[in-house]
């Protein structure tokens, strides 16, 4: 099983470093193809491709979900077939584990 998908994320208001390059290396392990790291290791961003707009719309309602319980959001843009999500913490200027532990839960939303 996926270690991400066994955390929960944690409040974040800042005062801590966000995650180095090697960090969000070993993490992106974790995660599915889709999601490519930004060369300034400071985002991650990934694009979902569907059948139509009902699935679509669909898995944007579940990760909207899993935002909001997890209470960290992304930057999110859909159209017809489409959906892209990005990742990062506003608090911290970069990524935390949380960028990651909700990357995961989406992948998983697709399992």
């Amino acid at each position: 099983m996926n270690d991400l998908l066994t955390k929960r994320c944690l409040p974040c208001e800042g005062g801590v470093p966000a995650l180095d390059a090697a960090a969000c290396g070993e993490l992106m392990s974790q995660l599915g193809p889709r999601w490519t790291l930004a060369e300034d290791a400071r985002s991650i961003t990934a694009r979902f491709e569907f059948k139509n707009y009902y699935h679509t719309t669909a898995f944007v309602n579940a990760l909207i979900y899993v935002a909001h319980r997890e209470d960290h959001h992304p930057d999110v843009s859909f159209g017809y077939k489409t959906c892209e999500v990005r990742y990062w913490t506003h608090a911290v200027g970069g990524l935390s584990e949380n960028d990651f532990i909700c990357a995961a839960r989406i992948d998983a939303l697709l399992d």
